[in-house]
């Protein structure tokens, strides 16, 4: 049985060549081709697909919201990106949005053809240099939960009580010093985890696990 796929991308030229890269392949079936995701949801269930090549700069809905829109409705679907930017908050975004691989548009056509068949397979199909900044994500991840910040035991446990919801007052109490201590140590956790207000630091605190939950 075929393996059917869109290709969403507003490059004509490109477009073209994939029409004939995949539909000139044995096992591969064009479902669509789309110079924008505008109508995502209409092209889709007109013409079903298994696999959806997806660029993520076009005009109106772009290729990362699509991709979340296309996954809420049709989860079995599989989006494969295909695109020119290599920045971490681009491939995060696809990803997050439930891209199952990322692809730059040099890939040659021999390894997008192997990544739509890993795609369809249940894979994750990745250039070199993506796999890399994902890898590195997660180590910069890892170092963090290490308390790359330098923090001190003592302004963990400031930290601590402003995610708690602690008033200065109370913090000073908690941690037996005065209110001018405490100001100094806010300050300096303010300048080692690059945030300017408290609501900035806690969110950081919880988001990135800089303290335990125990009190």
């Amino acid at each position: 049985m075929s393996i059917r796929v869109s290709v969403f991308d507003d490059n004509s030229a490109l477009r073209e060549s994939l029409y004939y890269l995949i539909s000139g392949t044995p096992g591969f079936t064009i479902a669509g081709i789309y110079p924008d995701c505008n109508n995502v949801l209409v092209n889709l269930r007109k013409d079903p697909v298994d696999v959806i090549m997806m660029d993520i700069d076009m005009p109106g809905l772009d290729g990362i919201e699509a991709t979340a829109l296309i996954k809420s409705h049709f989860p079995d679907i599989n989006v494969l990106i295909l695109t020119s930017y290599d920045d971490s908050e681009k491939i995060f975004g696809a990803l997050q949005s439930g891209a199952s691989g990322y692809l730059l548009k040099k890939t040659t056509p021999a390894k997008i053809m192997e990544a739509i068949t890993e795609v369809s397979q249940g894979g994750a199909p990745m250039n070199a240099s993506i796999a890399r900044k994902v890898l590195d994500f997660f180590s910069e991840k890892k170092n963090i939960a290490q308390n790359e910040y330098d923090l001190s035991l003592r302004e963990k446990d400031v930290l601590k009580c402003l995610v708690r919801g602690d008033s200065y007052k109370m913090i000073a109490s908690h941690c037996f010093i005065s209110m001018g201590t405490v100001c100094t140590h806010i300050n300096s956790i303010y300048k080692k985890l690059h945030v300017n207000s408290k609501s900035e630091a806690v969110a950081k605190a919880i988001h990135e696990r800089l303290i335990n939950d125990r009190s």
